[in-house]
């Protein structure tokens, strides 16, 4: 089994979990250069708010996008976004990957900005 189907394949049986909660879910995705993250509403149609670091307010605050330090800035902006639409409590969809780098700087960064979970 190639690694990306690997990540696929733990993402997707935790997305059935988080399904079962009915809360909204904070789901990261990255890459070699980026780092995004999107709140989706507990029917999985809809994103109610995102960031990355393709967006000019993200990239005015850093200096490289593929880093901690990118993915603390990102963290940031998309707990004030949940936090300006009445959202405090969602469930961290890490998308297969490690908790660990720069999914883990993003989770504390929205943790510490009035995210719950």
């Amino acid at each position: 089994m190639l690694k990306k189907d690997s990540r696929q394949k733990r993402a997707k049986k935790t997305r059935a979990r988080i399904r079962l909660l009915g809360v909204n879910r904070l789901c990261v995705h990255r890459t070699p250069r980026h780092i995004y993250a999107q709140l989706i509403a507990p029917d999985g149609c809809r994103v109610v708010a995102s960031a990355s670091t393709l967006e000019v307010e993200v990239r005015q605050q850093i200096k490289n996008a593929g880093n901690v330090a990118a993915a603390t800035v990102v963290g940031r902006i998309i707990a004030d976004r949940a936090r300006k639409i009445g959202i405090s409590k969602v469930a961290f969809d890490r998308s297969g990957f490690k908790f660990h780098g720069r999914v883990k700087a993003l989770a504390d960064a929205a943790r510490e900005n009035g995210m719950e979970f």
